[in-house]
């Protein structure tokens, strides 16, 4: 069971309301992560905020949901590891691959050094080199790009706490 209530625009208050209110206008329905964030307007609008960075991101997206694959197989958020498989899988990127990146790694080098990179960000950032940064560059990785994978795992760092918190998990999301 879900151990935070989903809001509505008609159940959510101040900034929450509105955000809600906009993304119901949007979108037409909000998911059960977006609307049990409205409990904390500062969450949801900084989770809105990020997301919409991100969206802007140097990094490839093949290898950004890669990078996603990898964080969430380690952090245990079923229900973002199933939508980034699933995104995955959308942008065209292999089973085999798939399961590399649940596993950390990739059969493409470049690949693999980042989703390595983003793993320490994630679990040891005071770990990186400045070979690796390096290696980055040689692999053909811009510093922005580079940059951005930190954005990558922030983002799945907020998305699959809060989902584990809030009890959202595959087959058990709380009722829109």
């Amino acid at each position: 069971m879900p151990r935070l209530t989903p809001l509505t625009p008609d159940t959510a208050v101040g900034a929450s309301r509105d955000l809600l209110a906009d993304l119901v206008a949007r979108h037409g329905q909000i998911g059960d992560m977006v609307s049990t964030m409205a409990h904390s307007p500062a969450v949801l609008g900084g989770y809105l905020q990020l997301s919409r960075a991100m969206g802007r991101a140097k990094l490839d997206r093949r290898i950004s949901e890669r990078i996603s694959v990898a964080v969430q197989a380690q952090q245990g958020c079923g229900l973002c590891l199933d939508a980034h498989v699933g995104a995955a899988r959308a942008l065209g990127v292999d089973e085999e691959e798939i399961e590399r990146a649940r596993e950390g790694t990739s059969a493409d080098p470049a690949i693999a050094a980042v989703i390595t990179l983003a793993l320490q960000v994630y679990r040891e950032p005071t770990s990186i080199t400045d070979e690796q940064i390096d290696a980055l560059r040689e692999f053909g990785y811009s510093d922005r790009a580079t940059a951005d994978v930190v954005g990558v795992v922030a983002l799945n760092i907020l998305t699959g706490a809060f989902n584990l918190l809030a009890g959202l998990t595959p087959g058990r999301e709380a009722d829109a």
